[in-house]
């Protein structure tokens, strides 16, 4: 082994048994398992986010496998590498078997044509395909792939995992057993939290640790927990404010403020801008939660949602985080009314789907001079110059009387 190489790629586990992590996937009694262990693999698509073990579990699928194995990554390959792969597969004295197991790596970075031009093979069988993503594949693999395809997905490491990885990389030749090192339990556990789910973040930042310590009197290469946290990337939560991770925080945020958890809404606020969210996106959110789920359980939501956003706009960050925080906590602590999202939405449903007749006669406009000999406006009581400013008539047409929409609950008052 070429202890130049990284050492996330020296460690990499050569078969299923030394496969850490994903055990609701890869364990013994699991489908896949099976599937690799006979040698019946089907084509895979594997979806999960950096670091927890799409390529390593691919290489190990490499080594288990008797047939051909390719490997392509779509940030650098066109339709000519997966027209060459083919070629390869079909010719009977470079493979025997005639299949060939392609791996193709951030294969959502593939358009179209390139997607298309597998599905010929994926679909005879010549090829069996094994794409890794991080993106949702539902989104960005072209569907007839996915069709023919099992989606795995895969979550990130839990810290013991990564902890097993990292105690592993310091007795294993490959790794680190050539160099005399000292790292608590501790520092290794601390090192695993903060690496995020990310293996391959925590086996670097080990290894950058260990490289750039310098040997104490004794020989002895010590890491700290100092060491250790000057050698990591800081840690940011999982998040693509254009993918996948987008659209789970934000509808976690949402359904905080609607479930009235201030706590779980600060949470996935945070989330988001440490993400990189666009804190007008965040502010439109709320002004729509002020609206959908506080409603007329307390019309003054809306007021303080709406200002917020500009005030949001005005200042911009960081000190904008501050607004959008009392904002969300407002509204996740708010009393919850969704009277008005529900009357809006039935109502519309029965605009575009019933004959819902005509509107009266005396509830018309009538602008011009004769259209009141027509009846516009006849007959029609000014509610303001009755008691209390209120008069019993006729709003709804004739084949809509009797409906409610706007059902007041417990909330309102």
């Amino acid at each position: 082994m070429d202890l130049n190489q990284p050492l996330a790629y020296r460690v990499r586990p050569k078969s299923l048994e030394e496969f850490v992590g994903q055990e609701h996937v890869v364990g013994k009694d699991k489908l896949l398992y099976r599937t690799i262990k006979a040698d019946r693999l089907s084509s895979l698509i594997l979806w999960g986010p950096p670091g927890c073990g799409k390529t390593s579990l691919a290489k190990v699928i490499s080594e288990t496998t008797k047939y051909k194995f390719t490997k392509l990554n779509a940030v650098t390959s066109g339709v000519g590498d997966i027209k060459k792969a083919i070629e390869e597969a079909d010719n009977p004295l470079l493979n025997p078997s005639g299949k060939c197991i392609l791996f193709i790596d951030e294969i959502h970075r593939f358009n179209k044509l390139q997607q298309d031009a597998l599905l010929p093979f994926v679909e005879d069988g010549t090829v069996i395909l094994i794409g890794a993503t991080t993106e949702n594949p539902y989104f960005e693999v072209n569907k007839a792939l996915i069709s023919r395809s099992m989606v795995i997905k895969l979550e990130p490491l839990k810290t013991e995992d990564i902890y097993r990885v990292l105690k592993n990389a310091l007795t294993n030749k490959d790794g680190l057993a050539s160099y005399n090192i000292k790292i608590s339990d501790e520092t290794l556990q601390t090192i695993a939290e903060v690496s995020g789910g990310d293996v391959r973040t925590a086996l670097n930042g080990l290894e950058v640790a260990v490289l750039t310590t310098k040997m104490n009197a004794e020989g002895v290469i010590e890491i700290t927990n100092e060491i250790a946290s000057q050698s990591l990337n800081k840690r940011k939560a999982m998040f693509d404010k254009t993918g996948d991770s987008h659209y789970d925080n934000i509808s976690a945020f949402i359904k905080s403020m609607r479930g009235s958890d201030p706590d779980a809404a600060v949470f996935y606020l945070a989330r988001a801008l440490n993400g990189g969210e666009d804190p007008v996106f965040l502010a439109r959110r709320i002004v729509i939660a002020a609206s959908e789920d506080v409603g007329m359980a307390n019309p003054q939501a809306l007021i303080l949602a709406t200002s917020a956003m500009q005030a949001v706009t005005m200042v911009g960050m960081p000190e904008a985080k501050i607004i959008l925080s009392e904002a969300a906590v407002y509204i996740a602590t708010s009393k919850k009314s969704n009277a008005s999202y529900n009357a809006i939405n039935a109502a519309m449903d029965d605009v575009a789907n019933k004959d819902t007749g005509t509107i009266p006669m005396h509830i018309r406009n009538a602008p011009a001079e004769g259209m009141s000999d027509f009846g516009y406006g006849e007959g029609y009581k000014y509610p303001h110059n009755y008691p209390g400013h209120w008069v019993e008539q006729q709003y709804l047409p004739d084949k809509m009387l009797g409906t409610k929409y706007y059902i007041k609950d417990e909330n309102i008052e």
